[in-house]
C-alpha cells in the first residue's frame, strides 16, 4: 500500500487559526495573504494539517503510483518567514521573481519575512499564474 499524505485538510478553523497569532505584523501579514489567495482560486480556506492554510486541490499521481490530493495554493505563517507555497514551483515566473523583492525559495516554497519586503501584485501573478497552471494541467477540486 502506498504511502498516505500527512498533510490533509482538516475541520480546524481557520479564522481561529489565524486569529490566534501572536505576532500582530504576522497575524495582519497572513490575514492579506489569505485574502489574496481567497480573491485569486475563488476557494474558500480550509486548514491543512495543524498549520497550513489552504485553497483548492488537485490531484496528482506520480510514476511510483503513488497519488493523493494537496492543496492548489496555501500558506503557513512560521517565526522565521511566511511561508507561501507556489504549487507550480518558479522555473516558469523568472519574470515575475525579478521583480518581487526580498525572498528565499525552496522547491515550492517561497518564504517571505514580511509582506513590506515584497510586491503584493507581483505576489498576487505569482499565486494566479501558478494556480491557472495547476488547474490546467492538473485534476482540481
Amino acid at each position: 500500500m502506498a504511502a498516505e499524505n500527512k498533510t490533509k485538510a482538516t475541520k480546524q478553523s481557520v479564522a481561529t487559526f489565524l486569529n490566534g497569532i501572536d505576532d500582530k505584523d504576522k497575524r495582519a501579514d497572513a490575514k492579506k495573504v489569505a485574502a489574496i489567495m481567497q480573491k485569486v482560486t475563488g476557494e474558500k480556506a480550509a486548514m491543512w494539517g495543524s498549520s497550513i492554510v489552504g485553497f483548492g486541490q488537485y490531484h496528482y499521481k506520480y510514476e511510483s503510483g503513488r497519488e493523493g490530493d494537496f492543496m492548489l495554493a496555501g500558506f503557513a505563517p512560521r517565526k522565521k518567514a511566511l511561508t507561501i507555497y507556489i504549487m507550480a514551483g518558479f522555473k516558469l515566473y523568472d519574470s515575475l521573481m525579478k521583480k518581487l523583492g526580498k525572498y528565499k525559495t525552496g522547491k515550492s516554497c517561497l518564504y517571505v519575512e514580511r509582506l513590506s519586503d515584497i510586491d503584493e501584485k507581483v505576489l498576487t501573478q505569482l499565486i494566479d499564474k501558478s494556480v491557472q497552471y495547476m488547474r490546467k494541467n492538473y485534476e482540481t477540486r
